[in-house]
């Protein structure tokens, strides 16, 4: 199933008071939960997912002076994924410090009321999960907020989950895109034609993705211009050299 999202525009956010703090990449995602009382009336009252998303955005901005909602994406019980600060965006809910090492998304459950997240909350979940990995460069780690943080956050239901390896409802594995090969190690780039098994090695994962390009293991003026389109295809700066970045996209960006 594709992510059902909803846009600021469609739930009414705010707009922030100041730039967003840019991230190229993270490690994964932080999982939250509001620490307050849900009203189990949202499972039944979609409505009422989007006043509490609202109400959210006003105590963050209003209360802790923060220029947005802290969170990436949050998720609702009727498998519905609010846009937060979305992608490429510094979170604010993580900790001091913290923020830059994770995402942050947060199911729409609490410590009274709502307390036990529905299947709807936990599939939303993976699905920003799914959708930070495939277009935020969010690397494979799914961890709690209370992992590195003096907190409850994300109470014990869900943090147990998390443990368990956040697992899908109903039986189905959590996400797990392919994992690149270690970087070589130095800059693939031209002029001059630079030779090697590193070399090989990318042409062919480049070629098993559709990419026309020979497997010579010289990356010359043929191999750089296959290296900008992909660049720009996965939005990255086309400078034509295989850093870590187009190296490890090679592999783990999805396929179009």
């Amino acid at each position: 199933m594709a992510i059902d999202l909803v846009s600021r525009r469609d739930w009414r956010a705010r707009a922030p008071r100041g730039s967003y703090t840019q991230l190229e990449s993270t490690r994964g995602v932080k999982v939250h939960y509001t620490g307050g009382r849900v009203d189990p009336g949202i499972v039944r009252d979609h409505t009422k997912c989007v006043a509490l998303v609202q109400s959210i955005q006003n105590f963050h901005m209003d209360s802790n002076g923060w220029i947005d909602i802290g969170y990436s994406y949050l998720g609702c019980p009727h498998r519905k994924v609010f846009e937060g600060r979305g992608l490429h965006h510094l979170p604010a809910a993580n900790g001091a410090g913290l923020n830059s090492g994770h995402y942050a998304v947060l199911g729409l459950v609490g410590n009274a009321g709502l307390i036990q997240p529905p299947d709807g909350v936990l599939h939303a979940i993976l699905d920003a999960i799914v959708h930070l990995r495939d277009n935020g460069m969010a690397g494979r780690e799914i961890k709690g907020h209370r992992d590195g943080f003096n907190t409850d956050c994300p109470g014990d239901p869900i943090y147990g989950w998390v443990r368990r390896g956040a697992p899908r409802p109903g039986g189905q594995e959590p996400p797990t895109p392919p994992r690149a090969p270690a970087f070589p190690g130095r800059l693939l780039k031209f002029p001059p034609v630079m030779r090697g098994d590193d070399v090989r090695t990318w042409q062919q994962q480049m070629k098993k993705r559709g990419w026309n390009i020979g497997v010579d293991g010289a990356y010359g003026a043929d191999s750089r211009d296959v290296c900008r389109r992909f660049q720009r295809n996965q939005g990255i700066p086309d400078d034509g050299i295989v850093g870590p970045t187009t190296w490890r996209l090679a592999w783990e960006a999805p396929l179009p």
